[in-house]
């Protein structure tokens, strides 16, 4: 009988069955087996299917043995457990700079990992609040190309874009190009993922100091020879520091600021700027922090949104500033 064109691949399929259609719950007996490779067009005896599955184990496969009123297979480690799994679905579904179609896309990659019986668990839906998807579907690119750039010690060039309103057309919300079109010149740096955007942080030359743009605002991103400029500003550029002191990644003029708390904000400080932090204590109920910001309309909105229970203590020009936004809001 002449064998079947999938033959010689047989303990390949046989492979693929186990990490597909078994698990704890769901074992295969052999029978099952032969029948699951006949479906694929491969002929399998009981002997030889244990002689592959001895071949398996040996590679590395951890293949556990139930025994019951039939003995059955399944394959027991895998490379990622499915609580390891689910973390990684939630974290793509819950990502605002992944777009909706790359979401479903790496969520079927990731269900390739386990079971047909535990992928079905992998489809769930994660709500998070104020989350809005990308649009940009290039940001998925956007991100290897700098960290290519990144990797090569290149500059990268790119055109940089942003929303507008105009109200004669019929699309009032648009993106229009910054700088009339004129792309921009970075040497890359480092990426940070901050207030569930991903930007690129890296040194303008024409500027000479460190800047930051949303990757999912930036195409045609291209990865030039020229060697990167900045290096000195980066030797000891803590991106935790800098995304700690640029509110919302909102630029704004940077000045060391003291701000009065009452002790429940405590928490909020550490979660906003760690605990390496200059604290000291202004009276039983208030703490102080002393610390260098950039001081931006979002910076001030933070401090703004906890009431009397923070207050700008120095220096004045940003309690001006404070004032200045509180008179603003109430449309003085």
């Amino acid at each position: 009988m002449a064998k079947s064109p999938n033959q010689k691949a047989k303990l390949l399929y046989l492979m693929k069955i186990l990490n597909e259609k078994t698990d704890e719950e769901h074992p295969m007996t052999v029978a099952e087996l032969i029948e699951a490779l006949a479906a694929e067009g491969i002929k399998a005896e009981r002997k030889s299917i244990y002689s592959d599955l001895e071949t398996l184990e040996g590679f590395g496969m951890d293949i556990v043995r139930v025994k019951g009123r039939s003995t059955g297979y399944y394959v027991a480690g895998r490379t990622f457990e499915l609580a390891e799994l689910k973390l990684l679905v939630d974290a793509v579904q819950s990502s605002r700079f992944i777009t909706h179609r790359k979401s479903r896309e790496l969520i079927q990659k990731v269900e390739s990992l386990t079971s047909s019986y535990a992928a079905k668990t992998l489809q769930r839906q994660v709500y998070v609040a104020n989350r809005i998807k990308t649009m940009n579907e290039s940001i998925y690119y956007n991100i290897d190309k700098v960290y290519t750039a990144i990797s090569e010690d290149r500059k990268i060039e790119f055109k940089y874009f942003e929303w507008a309103l105009d109200f004669s057309s019929e699309n009032k919300i648009y993106r229009r190009a910054r700088r009339g079109g004129k792309k921009y010149m970075i040497s890359p740096w480092a990426l940070s993922w901050d207030d569930e955007n991903y930007y690129l942080v890296g040194f303008d030359s024409e500027a000479g100091m460190i800047k930051h743009y949303r990757l999912d605002k930036m195409e045609k991103i291209e990865i030039f020879p020229e060697r990167r400029d900045g290096k000195e500003h980066f030797g000891k550029f803590d991106m935790a520091v800098y995304s700690g002191k640029i509110f919302g990644m909102f630029g704004g003029e940077e000045s060391t600021v003291q701000i009065s708390f009452e002790n429940s904000l405590i928490g909020v400080v550490v979660d906003r700027f760690g605990r390496d932090v200059w604290i000291t204590r202004e009276d039983d109920e208030r703490f102080c922090l002393t610390v260098k910001v950039a001081v931006s309309p979002q910076f001030l909105a933070w401090v703004f949104s906890f009431g009397g229970a923070a207050r700008i203590r120095y220096p004045d020009s940003v309690i001006e500033s404070f004032r200045e936004l509180a008179r603003r809001a109430a449309g003085e």
